[in-house]
């Protein structure tokens, strides 16, 4: 036979046989997501192997795939897809510009009384510099912490897309990058994951600090007004109020006879009772963007789907993760009782939740220092999650 007459699974055996011991291969086609399978043990760390291979795979228009079944190896070659078009910068600035607008407005509007008339609006617009400023380097720095992660990693991203909203309370739906392709392996895949909440946090946090040390602590009503709106809290953010000012905020006008930490244990998860007659600390808009960028993190924490919580869990727990799925759809639906927007969320993950972003190399295991990296994204979903974001009367 010809060398030009040998098919894909034959031309690239060799290579293959280089790296595996190879038990038995096959091509793919028709109905078939690859065009040759090879099964087998691997002769070299599947890290190196994957490194050495990939380079003849890609010559043949293949990308090359690391799979288990049961106790084998098994190497796939998958066609390529089209290469997408590189991106239009222009559309993420306008993007971006749109984004800078709309929370500078959201900001103005944060502690405005003045008439709501456009001249009015515009001229005040300076007034919303120091929420915007906060809240939009907390979004940039976790963007930016995906990006530059994945782009360390040699893994294909674009740049930023930031979601303007005129007329929310954060003035943005937050922002997102798209992966271009899969993630190298699971210890690509946490870095890239973890990178973003991890630079949110090392913004946020100190802005929720400057913010909460110019913000006054005074006493609520008795009774809630109008259009009253009262953040919710999170671990983290009740010891960031303790470190500032000294105290437990809200701190009740009673306990009513129960023990303190059942107190706090109940207010934290339900956001009851609401401490109307005790002391609160008032945002500033430095501290209320610094808020928002705790309730960013918590969200894009959440260990579901293609959230950064998600892909942690993914690495972690592989395939498995998806058993998580109704229990994590289940405990939002109860949720909303407590606080309605867990219900579109629920909605949202019980379509979108079952789909995990999944690696090139499902072989290469996590390392321990990923390991604990992967833990500690989970430690801080629990430290920044709000059961009860909000409460509105």
């Amino acid at each position: 036979m010809l060398a030009t007459e040998l098919t894909l699974a034959e031309r690239l055996l060799p290579a293959v046989r280089g790296v595996m011991q190879v038990t038995d291969y096959s091509p793919g086609g028709t109905g078939l997501p690859y065009q040759a399978r090879y099964r087998g043990r691997l002769v070299l760390e599947s890290q190196a192997a994957y490194d050495r291979l990939a380079p003849a795979f890609m010559a043949e228009g293949m990308t090359l795939y690391f799979r288990r079944e049961g106790d084998e190896h098994v190497v796939l070659a998958v066609p390529r897809p089209a290469r997408r078009p590189p991106g239009n910068p222009r559309a993420n600035l306008l993007l971006f510009i749109l984004t800078i607008l709309s929370v500078l407005l959201a900001g103005e509007l944060y502690d405005y009384a003045g008439p709501l008339t456009v001249r009015g609006l515009i001229a005040n617009l300076p007034r919303g510099l120091p929420f915007a400023i906060s809240l939009l380097a907390i979004l940039t720095a976790h963007e930016f912490g995906h990006y530059l992660v994945a782009r360390y990693h040699k893994t294909e991203v674009t740049l930023p897309f930031f979601i303007p909203f005129p007329g929310s309370v954060f003035g943005t739906m937050g922002a997102f990058i798209q992966m271009k392709e899969p993630p190298r392996n699971r210890r690509t895949m946490a870095d890239i994951a973890l990178a973003g909440p991890l630079a949110g946090l090392l913004v946020a946090v100190p802005v929720l600090l400057i913010g909460l040390a110019i913000s006054p602590v005074e006493r609520l009503p008795l009774a809630p007004q109008a259009g009253m709106v009262l953040e919710g809290n999170s671990i983290l953010y009740l010891l960031a109020k303790w470190v500032v000012k000294g105290e437990l905020l809200p701190a009740p006008d009673s306990y009513e006879g129960i023990a303190p930490a059942l107190y706090w244990l109940r207010y934290v998860l339900t956001g009851l009772p609401a401490p109307f007659g005790g002391r609160d600390v008032i945002l500033s808009p430095v501290a209320w963007a610094g808020w928002a960028g705790l309730l960013v993190t918590a969200l894009n924490l959440i260990p579901a789907g293609q959230l950064d919580g998600g892909h942690l869990m993914y690495v972690l727990l592989g395939a498995r993760v998806r058993r998580l799925w109704p229990f994590l759809v289940g405990a939002l639906a109860l949720m909303g009782f407590l606080w309605q927007g867990w219900w579109l969320w629920a909605a949202l993950l019980f379509v979108l939740g079952r789909v995990h972003a999944e690696p090139l190399d499902e072989i290469t295991p996590l390392d321990p220092r990923r390991k604990l990296l992967a833990f500690l994204g989970l430690l801080i979903f629990i430290l920044v999650f709000m059961p009860v974001p909000l409460k509105t009367f």
